[in-house]
């Protein structure tokens, strides 16, 4: 019989666990896979793997009996909790869903698993947006730098990292935390900026308009963009090679600016756009610059980026395309 590696995903309907499905296959994983969400609809197929084994369950992590069931039935080794509001937009406008979704399906989760004395490794998944408006002499931010969150999402995720670190110390409990930077791919959902960019951009070149004016908040602002491929391939070595209670950033350790984004999906498209501001799109307050050091992650796992931003936003360009 065939053993398997047992991961449950939290926030199995976003594009992350996809790609980590993925990678579980295309590197010949055994894995039996448990996907949960409060979402019934999972906008990618789940099934026909060779070497993954996924099942999927409708549960709200809110739901203290529903996730005890959940649990004690499937006893993973493994737990991947993505779920969340993710979007930093979404927190302004909605900060208390945020910030209770964020922190209280976690804590449910964690202080269950406790509870059951089960023993597995848990991947707390953070963010970039913990650091905050750095001066630029601190860039590319270290996981030792001091936290500074500015919009409701952010914290809401310093918030988890901290009960991750409470949980660790107080109860022993295998839990690695990230701070993942700014990660794009194909499946994203384009409230986020850069499948944005995309789908408004590849519409302009399709459209019988001569002038093609793209609608934009403030694009100055710098962000370090990593290909979604490179940050599950770093999940799995952090639930391999991680080292507990420990603080990874997940970054591609380069910074890109909003405006050269759409300088390359322009060139990508072969397009030219007249940039227009909406002041409605900016945000109250917004990071300006956020580039995050990789070396921690590196030396402790082995991990490489393989993928450049150029390969990322082509890859998109033709996922949106067809």
């Amino acid at each position: 019989m065939i053993e398997r590696e047992k991961f449950l995903i939290t926030g199995f309907s976003g594009f992350v666990s996809k790609h980590f499905l993925d990678y579980l296959e295309n590197n010949k994983i055994y894995a039996e896979v448990l996907g949960v969400d409060v979402n019934e609809v999972i906008p990618f197929d789940y099934l026909n793997f060779s070497f993954v084994n996924c099942s999927f369950k409708k549960i709200d992590l809110l739901d203290k009996q529903a996730v005890e069931e959940i649990i004690n039935a499937f006893k993973p080794q493994f737990v991947l909790h993505l779920a969340s509001y993710s979007s930093v937009a979404m927190s302004w406008k909605m900060p208390v869903e945020s910030f209770t979704n964020n922190t209280n399906i976690f804590l449910n989760l964690i202080e269950t698993i406790r509870l059951s004395n089960l023993s597995c490794r848990i991947l707390s998944i953070g963010s970039s947006e913990e650091y905050g408006n750095s001066i630029d002499n601190s860039i590319p931010l270290s996981e030792e730098h001091p936290l500074n969150p500015i919009s409701p999402y952010a914290v809401a995720r310093v918030s988890q990292e901290m009960l991750s670190k409470v949980y660790t110390d107080s109860y022993g409990m295998d839990i690695i935390m990230t701070r993942s930077f700014n990660h794009i791919g194909t499946h994203q959902k384009d409230i986020f900026v850069i499948p944005s960019f995309v789908k408004k951009m590849i519409a302009l070149k399709n459209s019988s308009n001569t002038e093609k004016e793209l609608i934009t908040g403030d694009t100055s602002i710098i962000r370090d963009f990593v290909d979604v491929r490179a940050v599950v391939e770093a999940y799995y070595l952090l639930f391999k090679k991680g080292k507990k209670g420990e603080v990874y950033n997940i970054c591609n350790g380069k910074g890109t600016s909003l405006t050269e984004v759409i300088q390359l999906i322009s060139s990508i498209l072969n397009i030219k756009v007249i940039q227009k501001t909406d002041p409605n799109l900016v945000r109250p307050n917004d990071n300006r610059i956020i580039i995050g050091s990789n070396e921690k992650l590196k030396k402790d796992t082995g991990w490489e980026n393989k993928y450049s931003l150029e390969q990322s936003l082509t890859a998109i360009v033709a996922y949106y395309n067809n």
